[in-house]
């Protein structure tokens, strides 16, 4: 996974932290699937859970960049949580199933504390699509000695996107932007890659609490 990321983020990685340094990630919606049983394995890689030789269905995806604050500078040992639906449209939640049953074979959720550098990556599948929403990511970000911090991720040129209204309900366009990235092939297989660098603000209002009621986004409705 290190090298496939590597290779699709050759060449941008620097200009890709540059360009957002002062443009904080928006704050979003946990959303209701954040998981009520959390998987026994809990790592980056969520292709496999561990001791299953079946690799979860869909379209193989990396993800990964840098943890920073305005000026630029890493935050080092941060958790960083991400939690989708699988290929399916279905979270690890009770209430998380759609149409389809869930693949047994996704790990539906990872964690990752950052590096040195303020890295994080993660190997996981592009989102399954569900009632009302675009394809998307949920991430939670814990710094030492806060609560978490919650937001998604989307990928550039998804037709969903131009009417999901939590993408379109960040009004400011630079933050809006920030949370969308293109996932580039890596080599000449069907993997694909994106470097996301996340912007943390440090500010009393941005380091309020990001639990509680849960808005903008409905559970869809019970399947026919």
């Amino acid at each position: 996974m290190l090298q496939s990321l590597a290779l699709a983020s050759a060449g941008f990685w620097a200009d890709s932290a540059f360009a957002e340094a002062l443009t904080l990630t928006p704050r979003q919606t946990e959303g209701p699937f954040f998981p009520d049983h959390l998987p026994l394995d809990q790592d980056n890689d969520l292709l496999r859970i561990k001791n299953d030789l079946t690799p979860a269905v869909g379209t193989i995806t990396n993800v990964g960049g840098r943890l920073l604050d305005p000026s630029g500078q890493p935050i080092r040992k941060a958790l960083i949580e991400l939690w989708q639906a699988d290929d399916r449209g279905t979270y690890i939640h009770s209430r998380g199933a759609q149409k389809a049953e869930r693949d047994p074979h996704f790990q539906g959720y990872g964690r990752f504390e950052t590096g040195e550098k303020g890295e994080y990556r993660f190997r996981t599948i592009k989102p399954g699509l569900y009632a009302g929403r675009t394809r998307h990511y949920h991430f939670g970000i814990t710094l030492p000695g806060q609560r978490r911090f919650t937001t998604q991720l989307y990928l550039a040129g998804e037709p969903g996107n131009a009417r999901d209204g939590l993408l379109n309900g960040i009004r400011d366009a630079a933050q809006r932007a920030s949370v969308i990235r293109e996932f580039q092939p890596v080599g000449a297989g069907p993997e694909l890659a994106a470097t996301w660098d996340i912007v943390m603000g440090l500010t009393p209002t941005d380091q309020a609490p990001a639990e509680g009621p849960r808005r903008g986004e409905r559970p869809p409705p019970p399947p026919q």
